[in-house]
């Protein structure tokens, strides 16, 4: 583990910065200064990044150009029926207007409800569990409450690994020169890796995991690795071991 931490810890040194962060949804979370603002332009970008990158992009922000400089102003001014009608046209691959406009619609009332997502997170959060598994269930069941949008929201019955929801975890609680660190009361020695195609090929590469699928077991598999290494930090190293795969397919 030693080898590993030594390699992982130079290329984190070499790749965890802010230059290399586009082409990366987490840059909108850069756009703004607010927490309450971070946190949910955090959300859409996590969400909607499924697909290419580069039409991910052009996406999160066809949703964040009509908010101007505060989606949190903008939502708690406008009516879900104004929601509606400004993305009625919108689409990004499976996700239509009307499930956009649902999504944006509950983030609107968690905020009104809780204080913020962080608020609606620790609502299921027990600092007792080893990690935010249970918590994300909880969490993705109370946002759903008012209505799904299942091309963002996965259901929690299905298990996966709740990639793009562990993404933005790792930008909402993490603070380093990449990870802003919104959130200030789950540690990081909670999250789970983001299990997307670039890790997964490290993963496999490394010997992390001897499981095929990518499903929530395999991501704490591949997090229980990384926990060795590093415990109060597992994946520190998820943005510099993805960004050379990343930067090489789009840049």
């Amino acid at each position: 583990m030693n080898k590993h931490k030594k390699d992982f810890e130079k290329i984190y040194g070499e790749m965890n910065r802010p230059e290399f962060i586009h082409p990366d949804p987490l840059e909108f979370v850069w756009r703004y200064k607010r927490s309450a603002d971070r946190e949910i332009a955090g959300f859409i970008a996590a969400c909607l990044a499924y697909g290419n990158v580069t039409q991910i992009l052009k996406s999160v922000e066809k949703v964040l150009s009509p908010m101007g400089d505060s989606p949190s102003v903008w939502l708690r001014a406008n009516t879900p029926r104004t929601i509606k009608d400004n993305f009625k046209h919108f689409k990004h691959r499976f996700t239509t207007g009307a499930e956009m406009a649902a999504f944006l619609i509950n983030i609107k009332h968690a905020v009104e409800g809780h204080g913020s997502l962080e608020g609606l997170f620790l609502k299921g959060y027990d600092k007792s569990e080893p990690t935010v598994e249970t918590a994300i269930y909880k969490f993705i069941n109370g946002f759903n409450a008012l209505g799904r949008a299942p091309s963002l929201t996965p259901c929690p019955e299905h298990k996966s690994s709740f990639k793009r929801l562990n993404l933005f975890l790792r930008w909402m609680i993490r603070k380093d020169t990449v990870d802003p660190g919104v959130w200030t009361k789950i540690p990081s020695s909670k999250l789970l890796i983001p299990l997307d195609t670039h890790m997964r090929q490290v993963a496999m590469r490394l010997k992390m995991t001897s499981r095929k699928d990518t499903s929530m077991k395999t991501a704490a598999e591949i997090t229980a690795f990384f926990r060795k290494i590093n415990p109060a930090d597992p994946v520190k190293y998820d943005f510099a071991l993805t960004r050379a795969g990343i930067r090489a397919n789009n840049v």
